[in-house]
């Protein structure tokens, strides 16, 4: 027994919010670090694992004298920072980026205040563990990995320590915890005894941890007793208390042949994917806003003299840490989720402002001279009045050209309005009904814009003296409904027999809508001549869901109660712009509107949806039939993509869902895209035909509504009162996107984020300035590289862009930043690999690459 060891890992888990929120978890924090220096002040051969860096970033400002302590204990090697990130988040719901910013901030916080960085990633609570966790990792200067769940009765690995490799190569030793890792009470040498028999050849370590959790606490002064008993005991392997880099170091000096697991580290509770809606919207939003004030920041500060801000650390410092795993998640309490609105809110706000003061300065200095006709003000030259015109600057915070819907509240102009662009070319425009209710004092106009790579575009309105193009006649409608008529639309809104369905078409796509239960009956890809629906679509059914807010014990979400049915199926809306279908449908007390609309020349369905949700313990999917044989489903993970079976299980997902497979006619490849703005919860259920010919149906989750934070086993009283989630409105969007071909060349990734990074329109007045009137600032040849950042150097002035390869195919790519010395750099990305670039400011200095940490390895 005494040739082989057991590493004893002290530690102490604390959940930052859970059944409690974040300012009791802080308290709680301080009293296990006192605990914890107190034993190594008792016990010199006590060694603690911590991790987190927002602890110590609170605790820093709130007992500096402690913190001194622990800096001292750290310098000794006995207090081992582990998991070099903000906080232990949610490995599946955050975007790549945000993984990269847990450990951007949190590794060169370590080592400014503490003098180390983590070596070992340490995630042991999370629920799941995305595929490109092993390269984002190893970017961040972390070589190994320790985690708890999924538990062998949820997926089966060939050890407790393996090789974790990613799709771009990268590997982590990767350790999974047996048993646990917290211990109460006396249990310890019972939690010891089951770890032991797992110490098989060719392993003479393994770890084992103990230390009071949850709610903090950490290592006790038994637990240490009952260690040296044990290691003064014949019936025990050696047991030495470590922390988690001494057995990897270990395990490396051995040089034993590992396994190697190239997958998703899945599943554990599949419910939390789609648990509290309004977090996780939160939490899109806010991603998506940062990344798009860092862009326009750097920009703002070369060409219109505007400081780049000193805001973007706090705000991501407060998505980070709402990143949690039971933040996040939604496994938390109710109240919980009021601190989490108010730290996205302020994240926002501080992104807002930034983003805003970037544009504002941007487009104060473009070249808009005022036309004939316009008005101004004898003193200042500026229009009192907008005039028989008003400039309009689009911005695209994408790198790469968008063509994408526009809408913007002004004021009226007039009776009939124009649009042109910078180029005075004439550009469809459609009044829609405006936010505000005061009459014809305001207006909306809706557009589609073409906007240069990460760059704006000068539009004008205009007043019209005739009915020429770009005017709102019925000839210049580019999509619209048929085959009736508004009066018909209302005639048949009150006898849906009136019609057999309603259709929305443009020049790409032919969707029809059954009126008589408001579902998708067609959705035509006219080029093809193939309809890549097979029945009923945009299905929205009620499934019973009595698990508990983790969802444990689920796998799928099938058993149907019922479906919504229509209280109204009408024609909206139909002009040179857009053209709109709104379904509204109701279900017990819950009642679901979705406006189906098609664009001009866009050749995607856009679907904007309002629900008002009042069921208990039950769950809404949306439901695709895919009129695809064999099909494979892919789903966008953090900066990458997974290829999962089609066997109806519950999959965490993010911005992007696939399947592509073969026409039944044709037998050619084709695909349809499913894109959201901000739900993480999907399944794909394979279905079979009495010709026995497989195909499949996409199904996004909407909503689930269990008690807050409740887990079983647990049985909740029928005499108590429970709050539960996502009771109420909620506001959401996606869209369907048909392509020939594989997902990979269709622009899936592209018009997803375009659905979540829409252009931003600003209104303008007449005024000289040195900027043209249509711009771009950062572009890439390839479209299978996406520029995911543009930020400034957390160390100088200088640029650093992050782009990542998103078809898992090797390719070189030429970035090029005509604004910041006309640079222009190429790069060779491997399959899915990240690369971090570091872009001096000094035209004549070369670009160099760095790590994620934005280090030089």
């Amino acid at each position: 027994m005494k040739d082989r060891t057991v590493y004893m890992i002290g530690n102490a888990h604390i959940d930052a919010v859970w059944l409690w929120q974040w300012q009791e978890a802080f308290q709680e924090v301080k009293a296990t670090f006192r605990s914890a220096l107190d034993r190594l002040d008792e016990s010199d051969d006590f060694v603690f694992t911590s991790s987190s860096a927002a602890y110590y970033w609170r605790l820093e400002g709130h007992d500096p004298q402690m913190f001194a302590e622990i800096k001292r204990r750290v310098a000794e090697g006995r207090w081992v920072i582990c998991g070099g990130w903000w906080v232990q988040p949610d490995c599946n719901i955050p975007s790549g980026e945000s993984f990269v910013r847990q450990g951007l901030y949190s590794q060169r916080y370590f080592r400014e205040k503490l003098g180390v960085t983590a070596t070992t990633g340490y995630n042991p609570d999370a629920f799941g563990h995305n595929g490109m966790l092993p390269q984002i990792l190893r970017k961040q200067g972390m070589d190994s990995y320790v985690f708890l769940r999924p538990e062998p009765h949820e997926k089966g690995l060939p050890g407790r320590t393996f090789w974790w490799e990613a799709d771009d190569g990268s590997r982590l030793l990767a350790f999974r915890i047996p048993h646990g890792y917290a211990t109460a009470g006396g249990d310890l040498e019972r939690v010891v005894r089951r770890t032991v028999p797992e110490l098989k050849e060719p392993f003479d370590a393994i770890m084992c941890f103990y230390g009071v959790g949850n709610h903090g606490g950490g290592p006790t002064r038994a637990n240490l007793e009952s260690i040296r008993e044990m290691d003064a005991s014949a019936d025990f392997p050696r047991m030495v208390m470590a922390a988690p880099p001494t057995y990897f170091d270990d395990v490396r000096a051995d040089g034993i042949e590992l396994p190697v697991v190239h997958d998703e580290l899945q599943h554990h509770a599949r419910g939390c994917y789609a648990a509290h809606s309004g977090v996780k919207r939160w939490n899109r939003q806010a991603e998506h806003l940062l990344a798009s004030a860092e862009a326009w920041a750097v920009i703002a500060d070369d060409i219109a003299e505007q400081p780049y801000p000193s805001v973007f650390e706090a705000a991501w410092r407060d998505v980070m840490f709402n990143q949690f795993h039971d933040i996040l998640a939604g496994s938390s309490i109710e109240p919980a989720y009021d601190d989490a609105r108010d730290m996205y809110g302020e994240a926002m706000s501080l992104g807002g402002r930034a983003l805003n003061n970037a544009l504002q300065s941007i487009s104060w200095r473009i070249d808009i001279p005022a036309e004939a006709g316009d008005e101004a003000d004898d003193v200042s030259g500026i229009p009192a009045w907008a005039g028989p015109s008003s400039p309009i600057v689009v911005f695209n915070s994408n790198a790469w050209p968008v063509r994408a819907p526009v809408e913007v509240e002004m004021g009226s102009l007039g009776p009939v309005e124009a649009l042109c662009d910078d180029e005075d070319r004439s550009v469809p425009l459609q009044v829609v009904q405006s936010l505000s209710a005061v009459g014809e004092s305001r207006k909306r106009l809706s557009f589609v814009a073409d906007l240069p790579p990460l760059g704006y575009r000068l539009f004008r309105v205009r007043i019209q003296t005739d009915t020429g193009a770009g005017t709102l006649t019925p000839g210049a409608a580019a999509s619209t409904v048929t085959p009736v008529s508004t009066e018909e639309a209302e005639a048949a809104e009150a006898d849906a027999s009136a019609v057999d369905e309603l259709v929305l078409e443009n020049d790409a796509l032919q969707v029809s809508i059954d009126p008589q239960t408001g579902f998708l009956m067609h959705l035509v890809d006219k080029a093809a001549e193939f309809d890549v629906l097979r029945g009923e679509g945009a299905r929205p059914v009620v499934v019973d869901d009595p698990t508990d807010t983790w969802g444990h014990g689920l796998t799928a979400l099938d058993a149907d109660v019922g479906v919504f049915t229509p209280v109204s199926v009408r024609q909206l809306e139909s002009g040179p712009v857009r053209s709109t279908i709104r379904v509204e449908s109701e279900f017990g007390r819950s009642r679901l509107r979705q406006d189906f609309t098609l664009y001009r020349e866009l050749p995607q369905l856009f679907v904007s949806a309002t629900l008002d949700w009042h069921e208990q313990q039950r769950a809404l999917k949306l439901r695709f039939p895919a009129n695809l044989l064999v099909p494979r489903a892919t789903y966008e993970i953090p900066y990458g993509v997974i290829e999962r079976p089609t066997n109806g299980d519950e999959e965490p997902g993010q911005r992007w869902l696939d399947l592509t497979g073969l026409r039944p006619d044709r037998r050619s490849l084709y695909g349809l895209s499913l894109l959201n703005d901000s739900k993480y919860s999907f399944d794909v259920r394979a279905e079979v035909d009495r010709r026995k010919m497989h195909y499949a149906e996409m199904g996004m989750t909407v909503v689930r509504s269990p008690i807050y934070a409740h887990h079983d086993p647990y049985e909740p009283r029928a005499d108590f009162e429970y709050s539960y989630m996502d009771q109420g409105i909620q506001h959401f969007s996606y869209a369907l996107l048909p392509h020939i071909g594989p997902w990979e060349s269709a622009g899936t990734v592209q018009r997803a984020v375009e659905l979540n990074q829409k252009p931003m329109a600003l209104l303008e007045t007449f005024h000289a300035g040195p900027l043209p009137r249509s711009a771009s600032y950062l572009s890439v040849d390839v479209s299978n590289v996406v520029v995911s950042v543009l930020k400034q150097a957390e160390d100088s002035r200088d640029l650093v862009v992050r782009a990542y390869e998103t078809a898992r195919s090797a390719t070189r790519a030429r970035i090029s930043l005509p604004a910041f010395g006309d640079r222009e750099f190429e790069a060779d990305f491997g399959a899915s690999e990240i690369k971090t670039f570091l872009v001096p400011r000094d035209a004549a200095a070369p670009v160099r690459e760095v790590n994620l940490i934005e280090w030089e390895e």
